[in-house]
């Protein structure tokens, strides 16, 4: 589903990244991962379309899956902090916070930061946008949410994509159902609609 982002949040958080201007391009994004059996798919289901994607990566997960992590890159693909244990930024002091978000960095180098759930804080976003473009959406599938059906998760997708959005998927196994039905749909619409899948180049 098209998110519409309030007032009030641009001017709280008015360096986060809801889309790209690129009437041209789809950026489809995958969080939690790397994760063994699903990683792999959606590699080879992107590497169909000739489609390139950037992975929100969890620093335990690349501990636990280093060849995975190396797997993304080599084909090609961007990655992103995720934290490194997913956790929920409210009710988290802004030392701990950041102390998992630098954990996470000593494995995952890249520039650009998602925040678990959407949760940050004012004081934790000041704090990570100094070294960071914090990536959102502009379509939410809620692929990782059971009790949303395969079809109702594609048709929040693809009712109306359009060059520049920021697509959010999950690389888990929790989503696997919805994401493995909606990922190769959404390829097919963009392919329709002439746009290219790209990376995040901020």
């Amino acid at each position: 589903m098209r998110i519409k982002v309030p007032g009030i949040v641009k001017r709280i958080y008015p360096d986060m990244v809801w889309s790209i201007d690129d009437p041209e391009g789809l950026y489809l994004t995958f969080d939690d991962g790397p994760t063994p059996g699903v990683t792999e798919w959606i590699l080879s289901t992107l590497d169909r379309y000739d489609a390139k994607a950037t992975f929100f990566v969890l620093g335990k997960n690349v501990e636990l899956y280093p060849d995975l992590y190396r797997m993304i890159l080599e084909r090609g693909h961007k990655l992103g902090n995720h934290t490194y244990s997913h956790q929920k930024g409210w009710g988290m002091s802004l030392r701990r916070y950041i102390e998992d978000v630098d954990l996470a960095a000593d494995m995952v180098h890249s520039e650009l930061f998602r925040p678990p759930y959407a949760n940050i804080t004012i004081n934790q976003f000041r704090a990570v946008v100094q070294r960071y473009k914090v990536v959102m959406w502009s379509i939410l599938t809620r692929d990782y949410n059971r009790a949303v059906s395969p079809k109702s998760c594609l048709r929040g997708a693809i009712r109306d994509l359009r060059g520049g959005d920021i697509v959010s998927l999950h690389d888990s196994a929790k989503s696997f159902r919805n994401m493995s039905y909606a990922l190769p749909a959404i390829l097919r619409k963009a392919r329709e609609k002439g746009l290219t899948c790209k990376i995040l180049e901020l």
